[in-house]
């Protein structure tokens, strides 16, 4: 693709990892909203669940993360929170038909590995021992090897996961030094060992766009994350965002790399993977033909929540368990207050602790289904959506803000191939899924939201 055409469309928009994207959710959405949207969620596709249980605390923090993340607390503060989560779990379990299943569970931060195997088992159990799952759910959990020992990851075996995401970021020790990042506390090989000989899935986390990054040394980490061969392997652009996470500003001091060096260290690493047998998955995502998700691609039903890439099969409504925690229903999305204390002794009490959400219109849940599908596997059949959705083409389209002209006009600077009632990404354009969806955005007509640059 030439430097013209990305300097072009390297404007800031949504991740869409939802729609509406959640800093369209608003304040006036209370508990009482959320605990109708769970009532009425019984009775709504998809009617597996997904639950998300979410750690905030950290160690140390990275300076380049954009998570809700928070300085470890002393031990009784942490143990007061997972008490807290077992509650609000207890407020939330008995309205579920318990003839619903688990199709996933997923631990996100901050770092769930910082706080003791046991009590994340405990967690495992409290959810487990109250529904069936499906066969073969997705359990996983994401990772920081900088503080697990080998002990540590063998409890973690046992606690019933089934997908360890792993988080390296870079295997050059001066670019985490800079980011304040630790490497793992023993050899990635000896971790590889452990979970492969119990048959876990193993994804690798990679984040490109930090200072002393090169598409060298970038390439590097690759080669040596591909001669492990995770099932799956993600390369995250690096997102700017020092309005929202000031500890970045200590990444800029340091010298971040241009768009242009970052658009090579994407283009290096992805052409290498592919040519180590790796296919790529939406925006960030490459795994092998081995794994589920490459089934689904192939098959056009890939999906996504906000825990990332899933197949239908492990699709669920999200029903979000700790500080910030989004769930994220047909109708309705929902997120906890980011204030530990305040969550401690609201759910203590008895209460749910929601500030923020967002009701879809049924235009907008329309939308929803036409931004996801692009999203995840990037083409958009709008006849077949259509049919599924039980309406016209022209009412799908007139949900959204298509535009044939913007739709040319990509295909012009081959972003897109486009037919009538179909269109899709072309291979070099893919890191441009996201522009193209914003363009069917009606919610971003008259928007001044801010979001990162696709790359």
């Amino acid at each position: 693709m030439i430097q013209e055409i990305i300097e072009k469309y390297n404007k800031p928009v949504p991740r869409y990892t939802s729609y509406p994207p959640a800093n369209f959710f608003n304040s006036d959405y209370t508990s009482e909203d959320y605990l109708q949207a769970v009532d009425a969620s019984n009775e709504e596709q998809p009617e597996t669940i997904s639950f998300y249980i979410h750690i905030p605390f950290c160690r140390r923090l990275c300076f380049y993360c954009g998570c809700n993340s928070y300085a470890m607390g002393k031990p009784e503060m942490v143990e007061a929170y997972l008490q807290a989560l077992e509650k609000e779990m207890d407020l939330i379990i008995p309205r579920l038909k318990k003839n619903r299943k688990i199709a996933q569970i997923h631990y996100g931060g901050g770092t769930p590995t910082c706080i003791p195997a046991a009590r994340i088992k405990q967690l495992n159990d409290h959810l487990l021992s109250a529904f069936d799952t499906i066969e073969k759910p997705e359990i996983a959990i994401e990772c920081h090897p900088g503080y697990m020992d080998e002990n540590y990851w063998k409890e973690l075996i046992d606690a019933g996961f089934s997908r360890f995401s792993i988080g390296i970021q870079d295997f050059n020790e001066d670019v985490l030094r800079i980011a304040n990042r630790k490497p793992p506390m023993i050899p990635i090989e000896n971790i590889f060992s452990m979970l492969k000989a119990a048959g876990k899935s193993i994804n690798m986390d990679f984040i490109y766009g930090l200072p002393h990054q090169t598409a060298e040394s970038f390439l590097q980490s690759m080669k040596k994350a591909v001669e492990l061969r995770p099932d799956r392997l993600v390369t995250f652009s690096y997102a700017h965002i020092p309005f929202i996470n000031k500890l970045q500003l200590k990444l800029e001091e340091a010298g971040l790399p241009t768009n242009r060096e970052k658009e090579e260290m994407y283009l290096q690493a992805k052409q290498y993977l592919i040519s180590q047998g790796y296919h790529t998955i939406g925006m960030d995502h490459f795994v092998l033909d081995t794994d589920e998700l490459y089934s689904a691609l192939s098959e056009k039903k890939l999906h996504r929540n906000f825990q990332g890439y899933c197949t239908r099969r492990t699709t669920g409504q999200v029903y979000a368990f700790g500080v910030s925690g989004i769930s994220q229903l047909n109708a309705a999305y929902a997120q906890n207050t980011k204030n530990i204390e305040e969550y401690i002794s609201e759910t203590n009490a008895g209460r749910l602790t929601i500030r923020k959400g967002y009701a879809l219109s049924k235009e907008q849940q329309l939308t929803r289904e036409v931004i996801t599908s692009l999203m995840c596997n990037c083409t958009l059949n709008w006849k077949e959506l259509a049919d599924h959705l039980h309406i016209t083409v022209d009412e799908l389209k007139a949900a959204t803000a298509y535009d044939p002209q913007i739709m040319k006009q990509f295909s012009t600077d081959g972003l897109i191939h486009l037919e009538d009632d179909y269109l899709e990404m072309l291979p070099d354009a893919t890191p441009f899924v996201r522009t193209v969806a914003a363009s069917l955005d009606k919610l971003l007509l008259h928007s001044n939201k801010q979001f990162s640059n696709p790359v």
